[in-house]
């Protein structure tokens, strides 16, 4: 990114890093500057949970447990990134708890606004539910076109109602799909497990293009495998990675909504993660981090260590 030299954290050997600003990781507040490559927003909506709610606090916390971060260099990518690009702290997205319809045209137009700059600009949202993920995918529409999806999800949301609604965190992925929004044969779900309601989910899944690595499939396949699958699936198209934190066991992630047991390891999502280096990546989003339920910062904690490394790629 060319102009002036982009506004980092505040060091922590200034500013104790339980002290300053509430910015994630203490990085720069969009209002303090001029322009930027990469914009940190929060989407504090929870209104499309099917269990246990509270994801809506998950901005919050996952910023406050940003304070843990160290963002000045990332030693597995071999990046700066607050170095190489402004990267900002777009705040709040202002959001009714009420109205799933009028909460996703909010956070469309609030995505769209911070994604301005001609496509130069790439965006990180820290939910709320995975319903955000619906709205930042048709706000990116309308810069980059279809996008392809790499999703990291305990679920494969991609059923069609709850209750006859149909935009739920658990049905945005079908909605997606139906309109477009997604490049077709290009999307892949990682980490699905458990049971499911039937087995029309999975043909349904199918039929709209989707390829599935289950977490049992990496105790098989391995990690470097699935990466190259994940890289083979997406190609050179612009990506969307969505991660739901219950992708992750809830002994390490215990704070969320539809907690399932036999999940990747912190440390297998991170290294997944950190192999996908190259991939066009122009949107992604970290959810359902419900603190209510969470112990000792754990799954504020990865959350926050994702929203890092996915910013970090971004960068790479």
């Amino acid at each position: 990114m060319s102009g002036p030299e982009p506004i980092g954290a505040v060091p922590a050997v200034e500013v104790p890093r339980y002290a300053g600003k509430g910015t994630f990781a203490r990085i720069a507040d969009i209002h303090e500057v001029g322009d930027y490559g990469i914009a940190i927003l929060g989407v504090p909506f929870d209104g499309g949970t099917s269990y246990r709610p509270g994801a809506r606090f998950g901005p919050m916390a996952v910023r406050q447990a940003a304070r843990t971060l160290r963002p000045g260099y990332h030693v597995e990518l071999g990046v700066a990134p607050l170095e190489v690009v402004q990267v900002v702290d777009a705040g709040d997205v202002t959001v009714t708890p009420f109205d799933i319809e009028e909460a996703c045209r909010q956070i469309q137009h609030h995505a769209a606004d911070v994604l301005g700059g001609g496509g130069r600009r790439r965006i990180v949202s820290i939910g709320g539910d995975h319903t955000i993920a619906l709205p930042n995918l048709r706000a990116l529409r309308e810069v980059h076109g279809p996008v392809a999806l790499v999703h990291f999800d305990a679920h494969l949301d991609t059923w069609d109602t709850y209750f006859n609604a149909p935009v739920t965190h658990g049905t945005i992925f079908r909605r997606a799909f139906e309109e477009g929004l997604l490049i077709e044969d290009h999307s892949i779900h990682i980490g699905i497990r458990g049971p499911i309601y039937d087995r029309a989910d999975l043909d349904d899944d199918a039929a709209m293009g989707f390829r599935i690595i289950r977490a049992g499939d990496l105790d098989v396949m391995g990690i470097d495998a699935a990466v190259d699958v994940i890289r083979r699936r997406v190609g050179d198209e612009p990506v969307y990675l969505s991660v739901d934190i219950d992708v992750l066991d809830p002994a390490f992630a215990p704070g969320t909504g539809t907690p399932e047991s036999g999940g990747l390891t912190a440390r297998e999502l991170l290294r997944m993660l950190r192999r996908l280096t190259g991939l066009n990546l122009v949107g992604a989003d970290v959810v359902e981090v419900a603190p209510a339920y969470d112990h000792a910062e754990l799954t504020s904690i990865a959350a926050a260590t994702v929203v890092f490394d996915l910013v970090s790629l971004m960068v790479d």
